[in-house]
């Protein structure tokens, strides 16, 4: 029987560690999913917080992640245009389904809440953390529209601009390729997850 190398017996169990932290961190994922149809989590036993959600994986709530996981399901029914402007983005992402629209203004609602609170989610997104830390160095604008959300986001820093654009590229894959873009955004950034 060959014996194993030193590096060949580390990698290995790196190997072996790395596919057990990710098949952890997804089987916990999946958990705070199914237990968030037993209602929100409370904060705190504080009364200013009843009614308010516990953060789970990367900042979101169990909340954000029924809506993530909605919307990524109903990608196919999504329609989506960017429009690059100086120093950032206008986008407008609408469906044709009312439920729909309503569930991705609040979505959109939400982000921009957790980004004014600096409360921050970072799960999906390699882009998402830089624009959390920033928040207040550039301009966003919401408008809902009769079928969905217009967004505009700018800077003057063009490292901000940059996160900005790579942030409405990656909504982009979500919306034309739902799952495998969510999954391949949670590999690209799982270095700043949680």
């Amino acid at each position: 029987m060959k014996q194993l190398s030193r590096r060949a017996a580390i990698r290995i169990a790196a190997t072996g560690g790395g596919l057990l932290g990710l098949g952890l961190a997804g089987g916990y994922a999946l958990r705070d999913l199914a237990g968030s149809a037993h209602g929100p989590a409370p904060v705190a036993d504080n009364p200013a917080n009843r009614g308010a959600q516990a953060p789970m994986m990367g900042g979101a709530t169990s909340a954000d992640m029924n809506t993530y996981m909605d919307l990524f399901s109903r990608h196919a029914e999504l329609r989506r245009t960017v429009q690059l402007i100086p120093g950032g983005v206008r986008t407008v992402t609408e469906a044709d389904d009312p439920d729909l629209a309503a569930q991705l203004q609040a979505h959109v609602a939400s982000m921009y809440t957790h980004l004014n609170v600096g409360a921050e989610v970072s799960c999906m997104s390699s882009s998402l953390p830089t624009l959390f830390r920033n928040s207040r160095r550039y301009r966003r604008s919401l408008t809902n529209t009769a079928q969905g959300v217009a967004v505009e986001e700018t800077s003057d820093d063009p490292r901000i601009t940059a996160a900005i654009r790579s942030h409405a590229t990656e909504v982009t894959g979500f919306v034309e390729d739902g799952m495998p873009a969510m999954m391949a955004g949670m590999m690209g950034s799982q270095g700043t997850m949680g």
